[in-house]
This record gives structure tokens, C-alpha cells and sequence, in this order.
């Protein structure tokens, strides 16, 4: 009981001493849907927290400034509305703009293939053939489905998947640090 006793205690004298130390930050990570390369200004779909595979995310989406330090920020994020994958069910989780939410599509797939580099010219919404081609970066896949005139008709960039993005924060508005997740190779060593 002693033990128990002196933990609790050493617990709250920790964060005590932290608290005194000065405001600690928070740190969020979230899929980005929009980017504005003059205002500096990243929107994102922040990922639940602890991971859920099943979710496609946290709605409604953030809007956070850039860190006013560029030594802060990682290299820019591409935006797109593509939130999940599966291609073994057959579904796709996009973000609508226009509704503002999620949109589950179960597609049938014309062409499905494997194992593709990352240059392999994703999206393309080809009109005359009524289909759409993806690109899923974590699955390395390319599937191209048939795609109704209300599909066809949503920006390009609807099914790219944008860029995973974690931020350091105390303000939720304003980062202090922005590391692209994506584009960020941490095995080469600096």
C-alpha cells in the first residue's frame, strides 16, 4: 500500500514540476484535405486518437497556420480528399467538400493492380470512359472502377489521398513544428 501511496505521490510532484516548468504542447496527426501555398494555411483530417483503422477520420476538419519559422515546417503537403482504402471489400472513404463529410463508395473494379511506384500518374478522372483510376500510396495499388456522372464531376484531386502531416502545438491555430509525414524519409540519417 506504501508503494501504491509514494507512485501517487511521485506522479503528482512530476506534473507539478511540469506544470511549473512552463505550458507543455500538444501533438495531433491527420490526413491533409486542403493547402494554401500563400497563406501558409494547412487544413486536415485529424486521426482519432488511439489509432482506429476503421475510422476514416475525426470531422469537422482543422485549420492550422504553417510555423512562422520555415526551419519549423517539413516539405509541403499535397491535399486530396482520398481517406481510406479497401481494396479486399471494395470500398473507398472520400471527403466531400460540398457536404462537408464522408462518403463510403462501393466500387467494382475494372483494372486492380499491385505493387506500383509512386510516379504512376494518379488520379485520372477520364470522362469518356466513365472511369477513375486511384492511386492508394499505403496499399502501393492502382485501381481503376467505373464511376457515375455525380463521381466524374468532383475535383481531381477528390481521389488523391493527401498527405499525412503531424504538428507540435500550444495555440490550436498555429504550429510550432509541421513534419509531413509523407514526404519525410527518417531512414537517412543527417
Amino acid at each position: 500500500m506504501a508503494i501504491k501511496r509514494n507512485g501517487a505521490l511521485a506522479g503528482i510532484g512530476g506534473a507539478l514540476l511540469l506544470a511549473a516548468c512552463g505550458e507543455l504542447g500538444k501533438v495531433e496527426q491527420g490526413r491533409v484535405i486542403a493547402y494554401d501555398p500563400q497563406t501558409k494555411r494547412v487544413t486536415l483530417i485529424r486521426e482519432p486518437s488511439p489509432p482506429d483503422p476503421s475510422s476514416p477520420g475525426i470531422l469537422p476538419p482543422v485549420t492550422i497556420e504553417s510555423p512562422a519559422d520555415p526551419n519549423e515546417t517539413g516539405p509541403v503537403p499535397t491535399a486530396g480528399g482520398l481517406m481510406r482504402l479497401d481494396y479486399k471489400s471494395h470500398r473507398l472513404v472520400i471527403y466531400n467538400r460540398a457536404t462537408q463529410s464522408f462518403h463510403t463508395i462501393t466500387y467494382t473494379p475494372l483494372e486492380e493492380r499491385r505493387d506500383v511506384a509512386k510516379g504512376s500518374h494518379a488520379p485520372v478522372v477520364d470522362r469518356a470512359r466513365k472511369t477513375i483510376t486511384i492511386y492508394a500510396p499505403s496499399q502501393h495499388a492502382r485501381i481503376t472502377f467505373a464511376a457515375s456522372d455525380e463521381f466524374l464531376a468532383m475535383p481531381a484531386d477528390t481521389w488523391q489521398a493527401g498527405d499525412v502531416v503531424r504538428y507540435y502545438y500550444k495555440n490550436p491555430g498555429q504550429a510550432l513544428r509541421l513534419m509531413n509525414v509523407t514526404k519525410t524519409d527518417l531512414s537517412k540519417s543527417g
